[in-house]
C-alpha cells in the first residue's frame, strides 16, 4: 500500500513528524487494509501506542475478528500490559482459525506468571488443533525443562529433533544438551553438544560441553574445549576456573596455575579465582604464593570464611600464631558465628602462651564443639597443662564416653583423680 510505505520511508528517514502526519490521515480515514497493514508494520518498527491505536480502531468494526486480536495481544506483551493482552487473546474463539496462535501467546504468557498447569493446558490444547505444528513441541519441551521434568522435556525436543534442528534461532541439539548436563546424564549430553557443534559453533554451547566433559570426567576433552573457547573469547570468564580444575586433575598443577592466573587477568574480582590458586600454589609447595592468593580472596570478601580458614591452616603449619588471631580480627565474622575460629583462636594463645585467653576461648568454644574428639583431647590436655584438674577430669570423662576402652584416658582419668583425692 503506497501510504503505508511512505509512512514507513519516513521512519526510517528520521522524518517523524511528517510521518505522524500522514499516520493520523490513516488513523482517521483510512481503509482497513491500510490501517492492518500500517499497525502491523509500526508494531515490529516499536511504535507500540499507535499500532494500538489502528488494531483497536478496527476491532471497533471487526470486534470478534482473530487475527486482530491477536495482534493486539503481541503488541500488549511488548508494551508490558501482559493482564490486558490475557484478556484479548482469551476472547478468541475455538472456531477462529487463529485460535492455535492465541493458545501459543497465552501458554507464553501464563508461563512467565509461573502458572505452569494452565500453560501447559493451552499448549496440549493447541497441540490438538496443529498436531503438525514443532514449534508446540518446542514450547512443551521449553516449558518441562523449566519445570525440571526431563523425560517430558526431553520427548518434546526430540519431536522437534525429528522436524528440526533449530526454531526460533535456537539449536536444539544445544538445548537437549543442556538438559541432560543439568540432569546428570553426561554421557548422553556430550553426543549432543558434539552435535550441536558440528552444525553451529557457538560459545555457550561450547561452554556447556567442556563444563559436561570436566563432570563426567572427561578432564582432557575439557581441557581442549575449555581451551578452544578461551581463544574465541577470552574473556569468557566462567572458563578459567573450570579449566584450571581440569589441569589439577591431570596433575598438571604449573598449567592449572596458569590458567588461574589468565583468568585473574580477566577477572581481577573472582574471589573463587584467587581461593583456587591458593590451594594449587599449596599443592605445588609455593607457600608465599599460596599466601598471597588466600589474602587476596578475603580482601575482596572479609566474610570467605573458607578462605580464611584454609590461611589459618597455613599459620598453624607454619608456627605464625599471632598471625592467625591477626587474621580472625581482620574477618567481617563475629567468632561466635563460625566456632572454628574460637578453637583456632584457643590454640594460638596457648602456643603463644597467652593462657587466660586460651582458657576464655576453648570454654566458649565447647559450646559448639562438646562431642568433638578432637577439640575435647585439644581442651582436655590444655586442662591438664594448666594444672585445672577437676575440669580436666570432666572433659576426659566425656571422651570416654565415645571411646570407653581409650587406655590412655584411663589412665589420665586416674592420675587426675587421684591428684584430686
Amino acid at each position: 500500500m503506497e501510504r503505508v510505505n511512505k509512512i514507513i520511508q519516513m521512519l526510517e528517514n528520521g522524518q517523524h513528524k511528517e510521518a505522524l502526519n500522514e499516520y493520523n490521515d490513516v488513523l482517521q480515514s483510512g481503509n482497513p487494509e491500510e490501517k492492518f497493514l500500517l499497525g502491523e508494520e509500526l508494531y515490529h518498527y516499536g511504535f507500540l501506542e499507535e499500532a494500538k491505536a489502528l488494531v483497536e480502531s478496527l476491532l471497533n468494526i471487526y470486534p470478534e475478528e482473530g487475527e486482530l486480536l491477536v495482534l493486539l495481544g503481541e503488541i500488549l506483551v511488548e508494551a508490558g500490559e501482559e493482564e490486558e493482552a490475557i484478556l484479548v487473546l482469551e476472547r478468541i474463539s475455538e472456531q477462529d482459525a487463529h485460535f492455535g496462535q492465541s493458545l501459543l501467546l497465552l501458554a507464553d504468557l501464563y508461563q512467565i506468571q509461573g502458572l505452569y498447569e494452565v500453560c501447559e493446558s493451552k499448549l496440549l490444547k493447541a497441540k490438538e488443533l496443529l498436531p503438525d505444528e514443532v514449534i508446540i513441541d518446542f514450547a512443551l519441551g521449553e516449558l518441562y525443562s523449566e519445570q525440571g521434568e526431563v523425560i517430558k522435556a526431553k520427548n518434546a525436543y526430540e519431536r522437534v529433533l525429528s522436524e528440526e534442528d533449530e526454531i526460533a534461532g535456537v539449536n536444539i541439539h544445544g538445548r537437549m544438551a543442556d538438559l541432560l548436563s543439568t540432569s546428570g546424564a553426561f554421557e548422553e549430553a556430550l553426543t549432543y553438544y558434539d552435535h550441536s557443534l558440528r552444525e553451529k559453533l557457538e560459545i555457550n554451547t561450547l561452554f556447556g560441553y567442556a563444563f559436561t566433559a570436566l563432570q563426567a570426567g572427561y578432564n582432557r576433552t575439557a581441557i581442549e574445549k575449555f581451551n578452544d573457547l578461551k581463544e574465541l573469547d577470552p574473556e569468557y570468564h566462567s572458563l578459567y576456573l573450570h579449566l584450571a580444575k581440569a589441569y589439577e586433575r591431570e596433575e598438571e598443577l604449573e598449567n592449572s596455575l596458569q590458567a588461574i592466573k589468565d583468568g585473574i587477568k580477566q577477572d581481577e574480582f573472582n574471589k573463587e579465582l584467587f581461593f583456587y590458586g591458593g590451594k594449587v600454589s599449596l599443592k605445588l609447595g609455593k607457600e608465599d604464593e599460596a599466601e598471597h592468593y588466600f589474602r587476596e580472596a578475603i580482601a575482596l570478601d572479609p566474610g570467605f570464611m573458607e578462605a580464611a580458614h584454609t590461611l589459618n591452616k597455613l599459620f598453624f603449619r607454619q608456627e605464625r600464631y599471632e598471625d592467625v588471631i591477626d587474621l580472625i580480627s581482620q574477618l567481617d565474622i563475629h567468632e561466635d558465628e563460625e566456632p572454628q575460629f574460637l578453637w583456632d583462636s584457643a590454640l594460638a594463645n596457648a602456643k603463644l602462651e597467652e593462657y587466660s585467653s586460651a582458657s576464655d576461648k576453648y570454654e566458649s568454644a565447647y559450646t559448639f564443639f562438646k562431642n568433638n574428639e578432637s577439640f575435647l583431647q585439644d581442651y582436655g590436655y590444655f586442662l591438664v597443662e594448666e594444672g585445672k584438674n577437676e575440669r580436666a577430669a570432666e572433659i576426659f570423662k566425656q571422651l570416654l564416653i565415645g571411646d570407653p576402652t581409650n587406655e590412655e584416658y584411663l589412665d589420665l582419668l586416674e592420675r587426675l583423680t587421684d591428684v584430686n583425692i
